[in-house]
């Protein structure tokens, strides 16, 4: 809702200050099909040579965080740490039980409970794979934690692909406005000899061109990059989190020490209170019972 109610702000501002100036509409709607087709056009054809088609489609999906915001909001930092509080906890009661959750989260009544959690691949993946790891023995903490930093380091800069590649594309739009204005200006020339009025229309013509690579670029596409920038690595804290509170479990702290961390670790907007986490829990614990 603040990205649509920022997009009418830019354009009421911008267009609106230009017609109380007492600007006039007409040459900028009369050129502004051709400047368009041409500044749109070679910025679309630029960011197509330079991405793949995978990146492509990742990055058509993350405009949509413009919009939506993060996507994990403050219910699933909750149920991300009773899910990890379950699992740790069944862990050091009976390893043997716990495999069969983290070999088959599909199938685990566990992660059925949290189904928004178990559709993201990537948090699944983090936690069933540093389970594994530790019944396997490999639980020395600091080389987990090392391997778990590199990992999210990878996935951090994979995610971070569409912001760069929509930052890329604002940043050309100027020159490719000044490249239509440069050829409004070739077209003027070439009507060098009409009367004053002709050539003014012409020349105003070509300046659209100018306004819009820049416009575009810092009014749109610019900010675009910069909040699914934002958004993306507000999603990587509930990564981070995972680390943070497996990590723990390695040091062998108590399990409720473990999961403290993870809340003392979660971002304050997003963050549980104490009492709310204890009531979580204490209704988990009663299921269980």
């Amino acid at each position: 809702m603040i990205g649509i109610i920022g997009i009418i702000t830019i354009f009421v501002m911008v267009f609106g200050g230009y017609l109380m100036a007492g600007g006039k509409m007409g040459i900028i709607l009369k050129a502004l099909p051709f400047e368009m087709t041409m500044i749109g056009g070679a910025a679309v054809g630029a960011f197509l040579i330079s991405n793949d088609s995978a990146a492509i489609k990742h990055t058509l999906k993350d405009i949509g965080k413009v919009f939506k915001g993060p996507k994990w909001k403050h219910d699933d930092y909750r149920d991300l740490l009773c899910l990890l509080f379950e699992l740790i906890r069944l862990a050091r009661q009976n390893p043997v039980a716990i495999e069969e959750h983290i070999e088959a989260p599909d199938e685990s009544d566990i992660f059925a409970r949290y189904p928004k959690i178990l559709k993201d691949k990537e948090a699944v993946a983090l936690i069933c794979d540093t389970m594994r790891s530790a019944s396997m023995n490999y639980d020395d903490p600091h080389q987990v934690e090392e391997v778990l930093e590199k990992r999210m380091d990878a996935n951090m800069q994979h995610a971070m692909h569409s912001s760069h590649a929509l930052q890329i594309v604002a940043d050309g739009l100027p020159a490719l406005g000044i490249v239509a204005a440069v050829l409004g200006v070739i077209k003027t020339m070439a009507s060098i000899d009409q009367p004053p009025e002709v050539l003014g229309k012409l020349i105003g013509g070509a300046l659209v061109g100018t306004f819009l690579g820049v416009f575009l670029a810092y009014g749109l596409v610019g900010p675009f990059a910069a909040k699914v920038g934002d958004v993306t690595r507000d999603e990587q804290n509930f990564y981070q989190l995972i680390r943070e509170v497996l990590v723990a479990n390695l040091h062998n702290h108590a399990t409720n020490i473990c999961i403290e961390v993870g809340r003392q670790n979660t971002p304050s907007h997003c963050r549980p209170s104490y009492n709310e986490l204890e009531e979580a829990l204490k209704a988990l614990k009663q299921a269980a019972a």
